[in-house]
């Protein structure tokens, strides 16, 4: 067989060698794609848990990395996927840079704006792909979303609500204060959409509660973020989980001048006076084996991504600027370029 070089150097019938940080629900949906994929080999795995990592790499046919460090400096591995805890996302990803591999990560990017700069300065010194996972953007709630919005009008307010009730949290790292970061940061996906669908940001308010433990796991906590875009637009993001809520919500509201669209995860609604339209929402199910196939396809044919790291980039410094807003109780001015 002919081989055929991708400008990274990678060759068809030659796989790209995968090392995973972390062991969790990502981690196994990904590593799944990448062991019954020939364009990919995974070779290693690092986890929190030396247990649980060998059986994860027994399951999956990898090797166990005695720590995500020493993972990164392998020789054999050309790209690093990293699904651990978002407080050592930004760490993590620097160290693979550093070591001359391509990365993809799980959002957040970091917790930290100047370490997520500092990250994709440096995949662009080094030549190196550095893809910030946002598979909300691909599923079928978003691009439903995004096809509907003309329908509507001129948009002047949007609002998205996401709580999650859990009648019982168990002290995991999603609801600790130093794993997950500042809510809407951990969440960020809430704020990307936003800015995909309106664009520019110029402030943003936040008010922000917890219902701590005592120590550094909450048991619930609320964020309601206001966001005022550029071109007029005004949205309120809602995130909220744990055990004081009683019920669980997930609506997506955008009003326009001609109209109404109403989103569910499940399905949508227009709403034009009296006339009920409804939007038919793709799956949700395997985006991130979509994502993975998306990387390999980009390191071997320079296909295009969905996602720009200048627009995760964005969505973070948004992100930050809530979580300054919270802690000032003031409100934050973005300046745009």
């Amino acid at each position: 067989m002919t081989q055929i070089n991708t400008g990274f150097g990678f060759s068809v019938n030659s796989p790209i060698r995968v090392g995973i940080v972390g062991t969790g629900f990502a981690a196994k949906l990904r590593a799944q794609m990448l062991v019954a994929d020939g364009r990919s080999n995974l070779v290693a795995v690092a986890g929190h848990t030396p247990d649980k990592t060998a059986a994860f790499c027994e399951t999956f046919g990898a090797e166990a990395a005695v720590s995500w460090r020493k993972l990164v400096e392998r020789d054999d591995l050309d790209l690093v996927i990293v699904c651990t805890v978002n407080r050592d996302h930004g760490a993590i990803v620097l160290a693979a840079l550093e070591n001359d591999k391509h990365v993809a990560v799980e959002y957040p990017l970091s917790l930290e704006v100047s370490e997520g700069e500092r990250a994709i300065e440096l995949a662009k010194q080094k030549q190196k792909l550095l893809h910030i996972e946002h598979i909300e953007l691909l599923g079928g709630l978003h691009q439903a979303i995004k096809a509907s919005l003309p329908l509507i009008g001129k948009v002047f307010y949007a609002r998205y609500v996401t709580i999650t009730s859990v009648q019982s949290v168990p002290e995991r790292w999603t609801y600790q204060h130093s794993l997950f970061g500042f809510p809407l940061i951990g969440a960020i996906s809430r704020l990307h959409r936003f800015t995909d669908l309106f664009g520019e940001v110029t402030s943003v308010n936040c008010q922000t509660q917890f219902w701590d433990r005592g120590s550094d796991f909450y048991k619930a906590c609320l964020c309601n973020a206001q966001l005022r875009f550029a071109n007029g637009v005004l949205a309120e993001a809602v995130y909220g989980k744990g055990e004081t809520f009683s019920q669980s919500e997930n609506v997506f509201t955008i009003y326009g001048e001609e109209g109404t669209l109403n989103f569910t995860p499940e399905s949508g609604q227009l709403i034009q006076g009296e006339n009920r339209q409804t939007i038919e929402v793709g799956t949700r199910r395997g985006l991130f084996a979509k994502d993975t196939d998306m990387v390999l396809e980009y390191l071997l044919n320079n296909t295009p991504l969905y996602v720009n790291n200048a627009s995760s980039l964005y969505a973070l410094k948004v992100a930050d600027a809530a979580r300054r807003s919270s802690e000032s109780r003031q409100n934050v001015i973005l300046k745009n370029a």
